[in-house]
């Protein structure tokens, strides 16, 4: 922004000229200039694309999407979920891997992107930031890592 004012002519010679060009600015900047970490869309629009929360106790009911991600060196993803942030452990041994989160409400299944293999089903605990593997709120699967094949 600072390159971009000093650029302008004239320069402006009060506060309200200089607000009005940083007002021309942000309007370009969040409203038609497409970002490349944003997969060439601009801010106005992927801000829209984001599920959006309401006050606390509103019931905007279920929520569903699919994201892609990466499992971290400590063996978890992050997922923000109705303004709180999770970290579900999957393993150590999974560091690095490409995975797709499905989400359907509080139902998650992670899935590894190269081989298709269910790494982790699970009901999402909303109270707890942590979501360790395999406890209570464990739905077992045949097939799901981590459980025995009936």
């Amino acid at each position: 922004m600072k390159k971009w004012l000093t650029a302008q002519s004239p320069q402006p010679d009060t506060i309200t000229d200089l607000q009005a060009l940083i007002d021309v600015f942000v309007d370009e900047y969040n409203q038609h200039r497409p970002h490349r970490s944003l997969g060439r869309t601009t801010p106005a629009v992927a801000y829209q694309r984001l599920p959006k929360t309401g006050p606390a106790g509103s019931d905007s009911g279920p929520h569903y999407r699919v994201r892609r991600d990466r499992v971290d060196d400590t063996g978890a993803v992050s997922l923000r979920r109705a303004g709180r942030m999770h970290h579900i452990s999957i393993g150590r041994a999974h560091k690095g891997q490409a995975v797709i989160l499905l989400i359907d409400d509080l139902d998650i299944r992670i899935i590894r992107t190269d081989t298709a293999e269910v790494l982790r089903a699970f009901t999402l605990n909303p109270n707890i930031g942590y979501q360790p593997r395999f406890k209570t709120n464990e739905t077992p699967e045949p097939g799901v890592r981590g459980f025995p094949m009936s």
